[in-house]
C-alpha cells in the first residue's frame, strides 16, 4: 500500500505562483511513477506531469509546459508541483497519484494510488 497526502492548495491571483506538496508514505520504489493529475468542475481529470521516482525524467502536459516544474525529494519521500504564471483556468483540485509499474502514462486509469487532492483557485 502506498499513501499519498498534497498539501499547498489554495487561492493565488492569476499570474502568481504556489508549490504543492505530496508526501509518500508505505511501500515506494524507485520504479514508482508519480503524477500530478487537475479536475476542474464539471471536467473530467488531466493529465500534468510526471516525474521518475529514481530517475528523474520528465514529462508535461502542453497546457502547463514551460510554466509548471515537478521535482522530487527522495529522502522526504515528496513529490513537488511548481506552478508558475497562473492562468485562471488553472482552477482545480490537484491531484498526485502513483503507478509502481513505472508505466510513464498520462491516463489515470493507469495509477493506483492516489491522493485526496488540493484546492487551487486563480482569481483576476
Amino acid at each position: 500500500q502506498v499513501q499519498l497526502v498534497e498539501s499547498g492548495g489554495g487561492l493565488v491571483q492569476a499570474g502568481g505562483s504556489l508549490r504543492l506538496s505530496c508526501a509518500a508514505s508505505g511501500r515506494t520504489f524507485s520504479s514508482f511513477i508519480m503524477g500530478w493529475f487537475r479536475q476542474a468542475p464539471g471536467k473530467e481529470r488531466e493529465f500534468v506531469g510526471y516525474i521518475t521516482w529514481s530517475g528523474g525524467i520528465k514529462y508535461y502536459a502542453d497546457s502547463v509546459k514551460g510554466r509548471f516544474t515537478i521535482s522530487r525529494d527522495n529522502p522526504k519521500n515528496t513529490v513537488y508541483l511548481q506552478m508558475n504564471s497562473l492562468k485562471l483556468e488553472d482552477t482545480a483540485v490537484y491531484y498526485c497519484a502513483t503507478d509502481p509499474l513505472g508505466r510513464r502514462s498520462t491516463n489515470p486509469d493507469r495509477y493506483d494510488y492516489w491522493g485526496q487532492g488540493t484546492q487551487v483557485t486563480v482569481s483576476s
